[in-house]
């Protein structure tokens, strides 16, 4: 399908993005990136009698004047080998008017030797960004995505897990030769098999950010990758 194949570059682009400014953090840093994690997620805004060329990202839909966006929020973290981190959080309500804040802290000895017994976990060392969800063959407009970014420093040597959650519209779409709307949407989710082990993870990322709640600060975009949805 001409979407996904289009929708798999963009996530081999985020990467890439990604990739490079995990190359910047480091350079501006003693330590070494322990933990890199990014949760993110988007859901698609109808905008209905919006004029084209007003600068809303988005493609327009079967409907004159519509314009569909996907506003999206990210929290992440960065995480180094001497304990100190910063977090990230950024809202896109508007669409190319990101607001970001972070914060920065360190965890204390046994904060961190909690934080390394998670990672080195046999079955967190095992995962495996898995294959990406199908879409099913009469999909139509992806409704809502979440992902989550682990990488994780092994010794000099990067694993890298990454999934994605999917609601999905079946029939309708913005093509006029898409199908008609079932009114029914798909759930796809390619980490289902490893939130059991992903658990204790995700929710000592939940206890750090109700930690730093009150430090964060108004700052500019430096860690988190913006959502693309196609």
């Amino acid at each position: 399908m001409h979407r996904r194949r289009c929708y798999d570059k963009e996530i081999k682009l985020l990467t890439l993005i990604g990739m490079l400014l995990v190359a910047q953090i480091v350079l501006g840093q003693d330590s070494t990136a322990l933990l890199r994690m990014q949760q993110s997620r988007a859901a698609l805004d109808i905008e209905s009698n919006v004029k084209h060329g007003q600068g809303l990202s988005g493609v327009t839909s079967g409907n004159p004047g519509d314009v569909w966006s996907y506003p999206n929020s990210s929290s992440c973290l960065v995480v180094y080998d001497d304990g100190k981190y910063v977090l990230e959080k950024r809202d896109e309500q508007i669409v190319g008017r990101p607001k970001v804040k972070a914060a920065e802290g360190a965890l204390a000895a046994d904060e961190l030797q909690q934080l390394k017994a998670m990672l080195d976990a046999e079955d967190v060392k095992k995962l495996v960004t898995p294959k990406m969800p199908d879409l099913p063959s009469d999909a139509g407009t992806i409704r809502e995505i979440q992902t989550l970014d682990l990488q994780i420093d092994r010794a000099g040597t990067e694993q890298r897990f990454y999934t994605v959650q999917e609601r999905v519209m079946i029939g309708g779409g913005n093509s006029t030769t898409a199908q008609v709307s079932t009114g029914l949407d798909a759930f796809l989710d390619n980490g289902g098999p490893y939130k059991k082990t992903l658990n204790p993870l995700i929710k000592w990322f939940e206890g750090l950010q109700k930690k730093s709640k009150s430090a964060l600060k108004e700052s500019k975009p430096h860690y988190c990758a913006p959502v693309n949805v196609n």
